[in-house]
């Protein structure tokens, strides 16, 4: 069984920076596709990027693209989620995810995916984005 643990999420300004991560504590994560979805609350959680295994291809959400990067670090058995210019509407709890590997191999699903196209979840951290 994978466990996920997200950390980094904090309150910051409108304009800031802030790398979240996404750690396996029990698997490794290089296996597997890995996706970041966040939630805002009264809404349906998004997809924002995702990495695959192996050529570590990437795909963003339209609403963070050229102001989000998402990579992985092997060694450290992590992914991340680096997050520039935040807006106010960044606001939500992030959340990191493995892809279904019976769906998708270790790709990433199109255009990031939807919650049902990924299987094992972390806990969530919270991004604050407000003046």
């Amino acid at each position: 069984q994978v466990h996920l643990v997200e950390s980094g999420g904090r309150l910051v300004q409108p304009g800031e920076s802030l790398r979240l991560s996404c750690t396996g504590s029990a698997w490794n994560l290089d296996y597997y596709a890995v996706g970041w979805f966040r939630q805002a609350p009264g809404k349906e959680r998004e997809g924002v990027s995702c990495i695959s295994a192996t050529d570590t291809s990437t795909s963003y959400a339209d609403s963070v693209k050229a102001r989000f990067t998402i990579s992985r670090d092997k060694a450290k058995n992590a992914v991340y989620l680096q997050m520039n210019s935040l807006e106010p509407e960044d606001t939500a709890v992030y959340f990191c995810a493995t892809v279904k590997v019976a769906a998708h191999g270790s790709r990433c699903p199109h255009s990031v995916g939807t919650p049902n196209d990924y299987d094992r979840w972390g806990q969530g951290t919270q991004v604050t984005v407000s003046s």
